[in-house]
């Protein structure tokens, strides 16, 4: 990753002409101005409070999760037909959908030169992760096609793979630079499904997440989130959401509609309350693994439905 004159990083291949890269990949350069929540930043530094590895490795394992988690953002954003992306128009919709894709692919390639010069066993590891990655977010897609609700359960298997895939990918490559040998997988875990049942509930029912990227946009996409899981799995005979997502709704009188239908089922109290017992398992499984104050802080920042930077 490199600065450019515009004072903004920059993906180059290790191996290919830069002023290539410059054209080739100014999909990723505008995408990059897009405000981040850095999430998986925030993570690998309250990790490395337990793993310890070297800043320099740090580093460089942010950077390539950084890479992944934008060109998977900016895949999502075209599967979903997205507009806006935290207030600014998505990618695809400046530079095209043949252009932001091949860009977007582009970078899982530039990010596996980085990885395999990592270490020997990098590799393995970023296969497997990313591959967990796509089938979370390939579950949700089928899902959204065929117009079939999942059980709470299979949506929580998803989420622990398209969110939990980064996660894990964070900390398995820091573990080959660490002596410590404890399993966070269990943590990663309720964080995965914690951050992407968060993120659903902002999308309809969270007012500055609206804002900067369309009023309740998942209704939109068709998604089958976390509230509409509820709703549609404890009121089978009521047929109007199910109705709402197969229209993919752009009308605002209809999406207010919806919503009210999720506070009549109760799913946004519901949706809170599963947050809230997520957010007490994790901070009792950093408990048992010896405290960690940057996780900790991290959950507070999180803990506020309001925040969404």
């Amino acid at each position: 990753m490199t600065n450019t004159n515009e004072n903004k990083p920059f993906y180059y291949s290790l191996s290919n002409d830069r002023q290539e890269d410059e054209k080739l990949l100014e999909p990723i350069r505008y995408h990059l101005q897009v405000p981040g929540k850095q999430t998986t930043v925030k993570l690998a530094h309250a990790f490395n409070y337990w793993l310890k590895i070297s800043p320099d490795k740090v580093q460089a394992i942010n950077e390539i999760v950084t890479m992944l988690c934008n060109s998977c953002v900016m895949i999502d954003d075209i599967q979903d037909n997205s507009i806006l992306r935290r207030g600014i128009p998505v990618a695809h919709s400046v530079y095209g959908i043949a252009s932001s894709l091949n860009a977007a692919i582009s970078i899982f390639f530039i990010a596996l030169e980085r990885i395999v010069n990592l270490h020997p066993a990098a590799t393995k590891v970023y296969m497997e992760q990313m591959l967990k990655v796509f089938r979370g977010q390939g579950m949700e897609i089928f899902w959204r096609d065929n117009l079939i609700c999942p059980s709470e359960a299979d949506y929580n298997t998803m989420a622990k793979k398209k969110i939990g895939g980064f996660f894990n990918l964070i900390v398995k490559l820091m573990k080959l630079f660490s002596t410590y040998e404890e399993d966070l997988s269990l943590l990663n875990a309720i964080l995965s499904l914690y951050i992407q049942i968060r993120d659903d509930y902002g999308n309809l029912n969270g007012n500055k997440y609206t804002e900067s990227k369309g009023f309740c946009d998942d209704l939109s996409e068709g998604k089958f989130s976390f509230p509409i899981v509820h709703a549609l799995t404890t009121n089978p005979d009521d047929k109007q959401i199910i109705y709402i997502l197969k229209q993919r709704t752009k009308e605002i009188e209809v999406k207010h509609h919806c919503i009210k239908l999720l506070e009549k089922f109760g799913s946004f109290e519901y949706t809170k309350s599963v947050l809230e017992e997520l957010d007490l398992k994790a901070r009792a499984e950093i408990e048992r693994l010896g405290g960690n104050p940057l996780l900790v802080k991290l959950l507070d920042e999180l803990k506020s439905l309001d925040y969404w930077d």
